[in-house]
């Protein structure tokens, strides 16, 4: 993602992260990360944490252009609230159909922690012109080859929830990606219904219509 951004013609990008990776040094050196714009510590990027190569290491060595500060400061929702159009990307196991987002456990089966995902799509949230961005595939297939969708019914029983329905703004698959902000119920069914797989879209009406959140005048 770091690499197409750096091809992609923006400029004045600003840093606010939680794990720096070597993307923003790519960002740095394409000339596109300046944090020129950044409402809070402006001309400075921010970051908790530091993991790739010697060359990101020796960038962020003693460099006046970045801060690294305790994750208590840097995921803190209402530090990040006030960078003006304040834009997070995070990746999710699932989502159901009300727009929660399970990016922790699959079931019972724990596949990561929770991490800073819900105080950046929080902070996105509530910044001036910020958006969220929650991205997945829509589908993955398991050891035994089947394919499942990542947009289901409802989270799997013993799943967790990592974001509420209520902080979650945009989510993303291969097939577009729909604002769920100020939706109401069947308006989110309809919307993640329609950047599902559309092999599973009619499974997935059908399961709407049975949970009572799908209408007549729903798209088909």
């Amino acid at each position: 993602l770091g690499k197409l951004l750096a091809r992609s013609g923006l400029h004045d990008l600003g840093m606010h992260t939680e794990l720096c990776s070597d993307a923003y040094l790519d960002l740095y050196e394409a000339g596109v990360l300046t944090n020129r714009r950044c409402t809070l510590h402006r001309g400075q990027g921010m970051l908790g944490i530091v993991l790739g190569s010697k060359r990101l290491y020796d960038w962020v060595d003693d460099n006046p252009g970045v801060i690294a500060a305790p994750l208590s400061y840097v995921n803190a929702p209402e530090v990040i609230a006030q960078l003006d159009n304040m834009v997070s990307i995070n990746s999710c196991i699932a989502a159901d159909l009300y727009g929660q987002v399970a990016s922790e456990s699959s079931g019972l089966r724990q596949i990561s922690g929770t991490g800073g995902q819900l105080d950046f799509a929080m902070g996105a949230y509530l910044s001036k012109g910020g958006k969220s961005f929650i991205c997945m595939s829509s589908t993955v297939t398991g050891k035994d080859g089947t394919v499942k969708s990542r947009i289901v019914p409802t989270l799997t029983p013993g799943s967790i929830c990592t974001d509420p329905r209520s902080c979650t703004h945009y989510i993303v698959t291969e097939y577009g990606g729909v604002n769920l902000v100020g939706c109401s119920t069947w308006e989110r069914a309809e919307k993640l219904i329609s950047i599902a797989h559309p092999m599973f879209r009619d499974d997935l009406i059908a399961n709407a219509e049975k949970q009572g959140i799908w209408i007549k005048s729903n798209k088909r």
